[in-house]
């Protein structure tokens, strides 16, 4: 590998703010790899501003051009050309904070002098709430060892709000290509595949209590947003159908148990998400659906749906008749407000 980290950049007509996102990733200097993926975008100057920062900054960034295929394409486009020993996805309205890059790198350096490289670095994340400027800082102090490597049976237990995101993780590159990563085109949502598929292949692990990534939240087109969630439904519970293909988590359970059931959370906040966001719609079809997606995780794993049904979070997105619908709906929103999580 030529570069430290690979960070790729999708961008969809994103020209009103990547400036921000890139030049807080220039700060690594060369060291780093910057890929800027134009995922089709003809609304704006987002393919020429691309081809500008390639030229002006030739061995760091490289500018590449594709036909519209969604954000995990772009991702995709990333995977296949990236030089860096780890890669690191960032969105184009997002941004990393320069002074806890510097000290990611200089861990990064060190793995990288190591005969087996850690293959996940862990770090905090910020919810950047644009329509009340404030902030929640997401950290993982109470569930990773701190200052040193360690393992799956070393960790703590997550809370109901703490979950590894796309925006928290720094992957061993060769680790993502072993295991196969390829995420799907044309759907929203599929981080959440980027960040669970690779798990059980990760063996060595590093959390930094620093607040690295800088997330976004507000913009009225933002594929979080509650009212584009529900037009997007279909798109989501995909993503979870796949996450709930791509692991035999019952087997898991014998030799990482704690990661297993870590997963078991992730998926249970999945099912929630997918069915809760096809109550708020509440047409017949959606509610169709939603059996639908239950009855999928029951063919797929009997024991898991048993457990996701009536021992789990999601069980709230299951309470019976017009009444609990309502009062799922009521809960999700309370959450939402109290962790501010879009």
């Amino acid at each position: 590998m030529s570069k430290l980290i690979t960070f790729a950049v999708p961008c969809y007509n994103s020209a009103a703010y990547m400036d921000h996102c890139v030049r807080t990733l220039l700060t690594g200097g060369e060291d780093v790899e910057i890929i800027l993926v134009d995922d089709g975008s003809t609304k704006d100057d987002t393919p020429a501003i691309c081809d500008k920062y390639a030229a002006e900054y030739p061995t760091i960034i490289k500018a590449v051009h594709q036909e519209n295929g969604g954000h995990g394409e772009g991702v995709n486009q990333g995977l296949r050309r990236a030089s860096g020993m780890y890669y690191k996805v960032v969105d184009s309205d997002d941004w990393l904070d320069e002074k806890a890059l510097a000290a990611a790198l200089d861990k990064l350096r060190e793995f990288a002098a190591m005969e087996q490289p850690v293959d996940m670095l862990i770090a905090n994340y910020v919810y950047e709430h644009v329509e009340d400027n404030t902030q929640k800082v997401m950290r993982y102090t109470n569930v990773f060892p701190q200052n040193r490597i360690f393992t799956w049976s070393e960790i703590g237990r997550f809370r109901p709000s703490q979950y590894l995101l796309m925006h928290s993780v720094i992957y061993r590159t060769q680790l993502l290509r072993d295991c196969g990563l390829e995420l799907p085109k044309h759907t929203f949502y599929v981080d959440n595949i980027f960040v669970y598929q690779p798990l059980p292949s990760v063996k060595s692990m590093y959390y930094m209590d620093i607040d690295l990534y800088r997330y976004f939240i507000g913009r009225s087109d933002q594929s979080v947003n509650e009212k584009v969630m529900v037009t997007r439904v279909d798109q989501q519970v995909r993503v979870t159908k796949l996450m709930i293909e791509s692991h035999a988590l019952n087997g898991l359970y014998y030799t990482q148990r704690k990661l297993a059931q870590y997963m078991v959370n992730y998926l249970s906040m999945m099912m929630t998400i997918s069915s809760i966001f096809l109550i708020i719609d509440g047409s017949p079809a959606a509610l169709g659906k939603k059996t639908e997606l239950w009855e999928f995780l029951r063919a797929n794993n009997p024991k898991l749906y048993h457990k996701l049904k009536y021992r789990s979070l999601s069980m709230v997105t299951n309470i019976p008749g017009y009444q609990g619908r309502k009062l799922s709906v009521r809960l999700y929103r309370l959450a939402r407000k109290i962790y501010k999580f879009n």
